[in-house]
């Protein structure tokens, strides 16, 4: 079989591209990279956003645990109490470091949640600047 003219084979009505379809081939082929930079962005976005949440959860489980076994303990000092007034000091030591130590991780969480937002962004500020320059 004989080979076909290069012109044939490019566009089969024998016509070279011209002009306006070479310039739409390379902007298919910058909206191509645009598409493929966009979602290593968003997945770096992504990867930060669950680093993030994964440091929340683990914040969590040990305040939980941490508030589990403190509770045990004030409960075992409050069955323990002679009198009414230890009773009511052990319940009130309790409800301070409670409430203290819900305090810590509530401000120790938030700032996580920030540096989430901040290391979500990260990626996006490298993608804006590049599309601003173009």
């Amino acid at each position: 079989m004989p080979l076909e003219p290069e012109a044939k084979r490019i566009n089969p009505s024998g016509c070279m591209p011209d002009a306006k379809g070479i310039k739409m081939f390379e902007n298919f082929e910058n909206l191509q990279k645009i598409g493929k930079d966009n979602v290593d962005v968003a997945l770096k976005s992504f990867g930060a956003a669950s680093k993030g949440i994964q440091a929340i959860a683990s914040e969590v489980a040990d305040f939980q645990k941490k508030s589990f076994e403190e509770g045990s303990a004030a409960l075992e000092k409050l069955f323990g109490a002679k009198t009414l007034d230890k009773a009511f000091e052990a319940q009130t030591e309790y409800y301070k470091a409670a409430y203290e130590g819900f305090v810590s991780k509530a401000t120790k969480i938030g700032e996580i949640y920030a540096d989430i937002a901040k290391e979500s962004y990260k990626p996006f500020e490298g993608a804006v600047v590049k599309a601003t320059k173009q």
